[in-house]
């Protein structure tokens, strides 16, 4: 609409500041409500949203509803975290943690390919409507999943307040304080995380400038990395029940910052591909690890909470 650099960045800096604007409170309410029934009320929410932008033509409003819908996202990951915490017997986490990065990672891969299908058979609005759609759909697929809540009485009997979420605030602190070293872990990888995030936008740049590849080079560098998240994701679900989860965590961290190291110091596309292999490679194997740890270490009664706030300051220091 505006043909504009700086409206494109306000919609990548969107998420980042839903994530601020919902995450301090919504722990609270996470742990208070059924988690199967929340995620389906946000996936019908985010759909609803999605189908409406296509009929505004204000910028502003294209914002707010950008804006709305990256808080229901903020909601639904520490939502979804502790429902599937719920329902996967423990001695099966790790399994089910790599079978999910390899489903992540596949989406990855195809995802891109997906929209550009969507492009070339029909309009930007067309595909609009079906990612609206795809979210009608997983709101199905979570009705059919079993309630892990169903005999749980959840009752909400003091409204939210700064009075509550600071109490909730100071439930996760004295967790976190009597469980020093899981928290340590916990903070750890998330700065590991952040410092991965904050190179994102440097790779492409590198890429161009000091590699001098074209679009289509960079496009198949990309892919590779997409590759490797899922070969490692396939390895790790072949090996989870040999693998323990400290070994996941501390190898696939090692392997992932050697891989950046490599791709950073390449001069040939043949370099940088092999860093990009490798550290998507072991971005599969600490990911499953770390997930399993954290579903092992937070008891679910606070992992909304925890989740939540964590993840606020994790995209504090993202947007640092």
């Amino acid at each position: 609409m505006t043909h504009s650099p700086l409206a494109v960045t306000i919609l990548y800096i969107l998420k980042p500041v839903a994530t601020l604007l919902t995450n301090f409170w919504s722990g609270s309410l996470i742990d208070q409500l059924n988690k199967r029934k929340l995620m389906i009320v946000l996936d019908l929410t985010r759909a609803g949203f999605i189908f409406l932008l296509p009929s505004i033509s204000s910028l502003f409003f294209i914002f707010l509803m950008v804006l709305l819908i990256n808080m229901a996202s903020s909601l639904f990951n520490p939502t979804s975290m502790t429902y599937i915490t719920k329902v996967t017997p423990p001695d099966q986490r790790k399994q089910f943690n790599s079978l999910r990065g390899l489903i992540e990672s596949g989406g990855f891969l195809i995802g891109p390919a997906i929209a550009g299908l969507l492009f070339l058979i029909g309009s930007p609005m067309f595909a609009i409507y079906i990612n609206g759609l795809s979210f009608v759909l997983s709101a199905l697929v979570i009705l059919s999943l079993p309630d892990a809540e169903k005999h749980t009485r959840f009752a909400i009997t003091e409204k939210m307040s700064l009075q509550i979420i600071k109490m909730d605030w100071q439930v996760v602190i004295q967790f976190s304080l009597k469980n020093s070293l899981v928290m340590t872990v916990y903070f750890l990888f998330s700065c590991m995380m952040v410092m991965a995030a904050s190179v994102d936008s440097l790779e492409a740049a590198f890429a161009k400038t000091v590699l001098a590849l074209s679009n289509t080079s960079y496009g198949f560098l990309v892919s590779i990395a997409g590759a490797g998240i899922a070969c490692g994701a396939f390895v790790t679900s072949l090996f989870a029940r040999k693998f323990s989860i400290s070994f996941l965590i501390q190898i696939g961290s090692l392997l992932f910052s050697l891989g950046y190291i490599l791709y950073a110091v390449s001069h040939s596309f043949s370099v940088a591909a092999t860093g990009f292999f490798i550290l998507s490679f072991f971005m599969a194997f600490a990911n499953a690890g770390f997930l399993t740890f954290y579903q092992q270490s937070i008891p679910t009664q606070i992992m909304g909470r925890v989740g939540s706030l964590y993840d606020l300051i994790e995209a504090i220091l993202v947007s640092l």
